[in-house]
């Protein structure tokens, strides 16, 4: 007898992203993938993004969930809860993706097709190896912050990845498991760093495949001086914290 498909879970953490949700839906239910679930995780936008995500899982194309925050306390956190509420209901592939459409769906069965054929532990879409690419309409400063990030982070924690802020990863459900997902403590670009790091502190093989990257479409950018700085403190902290 034929193995059920695998069951992969999508989580998307929203703020405000009203307009951008149906279409997210909308891309990933193009692709085509047997046993393929959303699940939103709404930070209880003001925007009404958590009804317009309730009326998805009632009406729309694939499978749609919807985890109703009511703090809103960072994107490490929607993440954390969505991670865990995805494995507690049976996913065996989690992918973390943004609501803004920077994150291209087409990315993911490759990134999937990695995860089934190699011991790669988790795939990130990655802007930075051969054959990716950053937003075209991306200033210089930004382009160069981006670079600076991942440079200042690998030196530090030597993560051997090319794209360490990258927010666009499959995870095998074992991996969450086994880096102990619940208990990742870190915020913003902080928390894709943290989670690299457990990791390959546990011996395991990140694969990157490459991704072109876009400038959100719609909405605001939600990346603060707060975030900012978390970014910058906490690989020293990790290198030289408690393992």
């Amino acid at each position: 007898m034929e193995n059920a498909s695998p069951k992969v879970t999508v989580v998307v953490p929203t703020y405000n992203e009203r307009d951008n949700l149906p279409k997210i839906v909308e891309l990933l239910a193009a692709l085509k993938i047997s046993n393929l679930h959303v699940l939103v995780v709404d930070d209880n936008s003001p925007d009404g993004t958590g009804e317009v995500a309730d009326k998805l899982a009632v009406d729309g194309p694939i499978p749609v969930g919807v985890l109703h925050r009511t703090v809103k306390n960072g994107l490490g956190r929607a993440y954390v809860e969505g991670m865990t509420r995805a494995l507690d209901e049976g996913a065996d592939i989690v992918v973390q993706m943004d609501a803004d459409l920077s994150h291209p769906t087409s990315a993911i069965p490759p990134m999937m097709d990695v995860l089934a054929t190699t011991d790669a532990a988790v795939v990130l879409g990655s802007r930075y190896v051969e054959g990716g690419a950053v937003a075209s309409d991306w200033p210089w400063h930004r382009k160069a912050l981006s670079a600076w990030a991942n440079f200042y982070v690998n030196t530090i924690l030597t993560l051997k990845v090319k794209d360490a802020t990258a927010g666009f990863k499959a995870w095998k459900a074992d991996t969450l498991r086994t880096i102990d997902v619940a208990t990742v403590q870190s915020n913003g670009y902080a928390f894709q760093v943290e989670m690299n790091y457990r990791v390959v502190q546990k011996g395991l093989r990140i694969a990157e495949v490459p991704i072109r990257f876009e400038e959100r479409t719609e909405g605001v950018s939600k990346m603060s001086l707060a975030v900012q700085l978390e970014s910058a403190r906490v690989p020293w902290k990790l290198r030289f914290g408690r393992k």
